[in-house]
Order: C-alpha cells, then structure tokens, then sequence
C-alpha cells in the first residue's frame, strides 16, 4: 500500500513561520530586557557598595585627622607631618593610598579650619572621599563634616567611679551655661533662675554603679556603666527627666545604662615655690604665682592667678576650714589646689566672687588605697569644680553648688542644690581632642562651597 503525507498550505506554512518568529522575537526582547535588568542591577549595587566605601574612606579621613590632632596634644613634633599648614591656620592632605577591587581608586582630601587651637576654639573638620570606577561611570562621592572640641573631665554635673546617693527631701540637680558663647573673653554667666535648664547630669562609671536619687529632683539625665536602669532607684517624690516631670517618675529617655569614663588620676605638680606656712592673704592682682605648702588651715584671701600645692601625706588633712574661716576669692582671681591629703571645707567655707566655678579648682591626686575625703558643708553658695577619681566626696547642707564633681563616691546629703555648668562639657586645655557633632553634607550649595575648601 502506497502512505501519502498531508501537505498544508502553503499561507498555512508561512503562517507557521511568522508564529515561530515572532516567539523567537519575544523571547529575544525578554532576553535582552532581563540581561539589561541585571546589568542595571549589577551597575546599582556596585554604585551602593561603592557609597559605602567612600563613606568608610571619609571616615577614615577624619580619624587621622584626630589622630594628629591628639598627637600633637601629647606632644608628638611629628603629629602634622605630611599635612600642608603653610598658612599657620588650616591644616590640609589627600589620602590616595586606598586600595579599591574592580579597577576602582579612590583619594580622600581632609580640610581643618584650625589645626592647632586655643582652648575656647572648636576646629572644623572636612573629609571628601571620591571613588572613580572604570568604565566612564560618573564619580561617586561623600563629604562629611564633623565639630570637635577637647574631652573634659567634666562632661557630667557629678560623676562617680561607684556611688552617688541623694539624702534630702528637697536636693536638685539642675544646670545652666556660664559661657554659651564658647568665648573665655566675654564676661561668665552666673547662674539663676532666669537662665536655669534641665540638663543636669549624674552618673557612675563602673558596671556595679548605683545611683540612689531618694527624693531628689534631678532635672536633666542619670546614667550607670551597668546593664539594667533598677541601678538607678527613686523614691516617691524623686524624679529623673526633664523639666514637668512627675514625681516618682524615671523618664526612660532620660536615663542610660552604657556610660563610660577614663578617670584617670592627676599627677602631683612638682613644681613652685616652698612656704612653711600661709599668711591671711595669696597673690597679687595680674600675677601668677605658684606655691608649694603643708596645709591651708585659716583664713585665706586669694588675688590674682594662684595655683597650690599641698603636700600633706595621704590620710592627713590638707585643707581645714571651718567656723568663721573661709577661702575667699577675690573679683577677677584664680585658685587651683593640689593635694593628696583630706579636705574639709565647711564654716563660711569657699566665698569666690566670680561667676564662673572654673576659677576654683580641687584636684585631688590621692592614689593611696585608703579614699581621700574631702567634705564641702555649709548653707552658702560653693562654685568651683573638684576632681578627685581616688575620692570621696561628701557635699552637705542647704546651699547652692555650681560647677560640677568628680570622685569615687560620692554622697549628698541636705537639700542642696546642685547648678551643673555646661560650658564644662568642652573644658580643658590639655585634655584629648573628640567629636561632639557629625553630619553629612548633602546640599548641593554647602557641598560646592566647601568643595571650594577643598581645591587642593
């Protein structure tokens, strides 16, 4: 038997043809669009890895400048090496050495405004970081800007290593800015109601840290090195929080449990002039004097700049002054006291006539294993500011305290009311340089006129 095939037609058959190609089409374009899809996706994921490069290499930037910043702070002569300070001003340098995968480079150029400031100067930082990528792709960038100003030994009103405990049905804690200016020219603001805020602050350093407000009022922030905030514990009229906070009330945005600082002990001076013993008065107006002396026991009235140094030994009274006895500083004088030995300031106690605390100053440099006491009692107004790691503090009575306290331990007891000054928070002259603000620099008119900074 003979088979026989069916043959379409031949419109059937170019019919046919036209599907299959069309198919063919469609699968080309879906083809060539997923590839071109991942070939953008590829492109954009490389560019956001590449951001986050360029911020890590800005980063970087600002850390050497830091860096060199808290070198020449320790008085390192090569601190500056590399950077271009030919004007005695700024402080500029490109950073090129960044190794980038994929053919990329990149290069960080650090602008400092000041680079070698006086205390009251807050030197601006800027770190541009470019990252170029093969192929012509466009540049791809980040320009930070941070502020800086010197760590202090009082970036809280009272700080403890362990304990700080509030005994008083009425103790505050409070603060206000001496110098909201940032400028040691311009006359101290002296602290009252009409520039009172809450930004108090009380702290312990170690994890084991308690702060027992009882029925304190502490208008501004607690904070402990522990894990937990029961370390901080109040009672039924105690607060912690801002200004309108109710009574019992631990504002939980006003509390912290990851405070940490160095409280590193202060050295002995060596230096000054030896006296067997004090007379009623120190100093003279415009001079600054130095003296090395056993003890402080009576009377004193201090003019000028005057730094003393006790040497009693550890265990010891260094300063005893009670009854009708009293430091008094004199309108425009200084006084800063060195001492190992126990201190004792009560009776008519410190009477200093100036509005800034800062021209007070107790360092205590005890590092015996028996605490070093110093005790502030009284009625008056104390304004000074005591650091003493090795220390503990006793602060009794029913006056004002302005300034703020560094100790061991430290204990209040009365209805004092302690005035903590901001303007502490970037003291120091001699203290490590920090960052106290960041920000990334986004608008287009900032970033031309920095880049102008940056033209090097």
């Amino acid at each position: 038997m003979k088979s026989s095939r069916t043959r379409l037609p031949r419109s059937s058959r170019g019919a046919v043809i036209l599907v299959a190609l069309l198919v063919a089409a469609v699968i080309a374009i879906s083809l060539g669009s997923y590839v071109a899809l991942n070939t953008q996706s590829f492109k954009l994921s490389n560019r956001s890895f590449y951001l986050a490069e360029a911020m890590n290499m800005a980063e970087g930037g600002l850390e050497e400048a830091i860096w060199s910043f808290n070198q020449a702070q320790d008085g390192s002569t090569t601190a500056w090496d590399g950077w271009d300070t030919s004007d005695g001003l700024s402080a500029k340098r490109t950073f090129s050495d960044f190794p980038l995968a994929a053919n990329a480079t990149g290069v960080v150029k650090v602008y400092i405004d000041r680079f070698n400031p006086p205390a009251s100067v807050q030197p601006r930082v800027i770190a541009q970081s470019i990252v170029s990528l093969p192929g012509g792709q466009s540049l791809i960038g980040k320009m930070v800007e941070v502020r800086m100003r010197r760590r202090s030994y009082f970036a809280a009103g009272l700080v403890a290593k362990s304990n700080i405990a509030f005994s008083g049905n009425t103790a505050s804690v409070d603060s206000w800015n001496s110098n909201p200016d940032n400028d040691a020219s311009t006359p101290a603001i002296a602290y009252s109601s009409s520039v009172r805020r809450d930004r108090g602050s009380v702290a312990g350093s170690s994890v084991t840290a308690t702060i027992s407000v009882g029925n304190a009022e502490i208008w501004g922030t607690a904070a402990v090195g522990g894990s937990s905030s029961t370390a901080i514990s109040i009672g039924s009229n105690g607060r912690v929080g801002p200004f309108g906070t109710g009574s019992g009330v631990k504002d939980p945005a006003s509390v912290a449990t990851d405070f940490n600082a160095n409280m590193a002990t202060v050295a002995m001076p060596s230096n000054g002039t030896a006296l067997g013993s004090l007379g009623s008065s120190i100093g003279a107006t415009g001079t600054t004097t130095v003296w090395r002396v056993p003890s402080l026991n009576s009377t004193l009235t201090v003019y000028g700049n005057v730094t003393l140094i006790l040497t009693a030994p550890p265990g010891s009274d260094a300063i005893d002054i009670s009854g009708t006895e009293s430091i008094t500083l004199a309108a425009g004088a200084t006084l800063t006291i060195y001492t190992a030995g126990d201190v004792k300031i009560a009776g008519n106690g410190l009477l200093n006539n100036n509005d800034s605390p800062e021209s007070f100053q107790l360092w205590g440099t005890s590092t015996s294993p028996t605490p070093q006491d110093i005790a502030v009692t009284g009625n008056g107004a104390f304004k000074g500011l005591i650091y003493a790691p090795n220390g503990n503090i006793q602060i009794n009575g029913n006056g004002d305290i302005m300034g703020a306290a560094v100790g061991n331990q430290i204990n209040l007891t009365g209805n004092a009311a302690f005035h903590y000054d901001e303007s502490l928070a970037g003291w120091g002259s001699s203290t490590p340089f920090g960052v106290y603000k960041w920000r990334e620099i986004l608008s287009a008119s900032e970033r031309a006129t920095n880049a102008a900074l940056l033209a090097f």
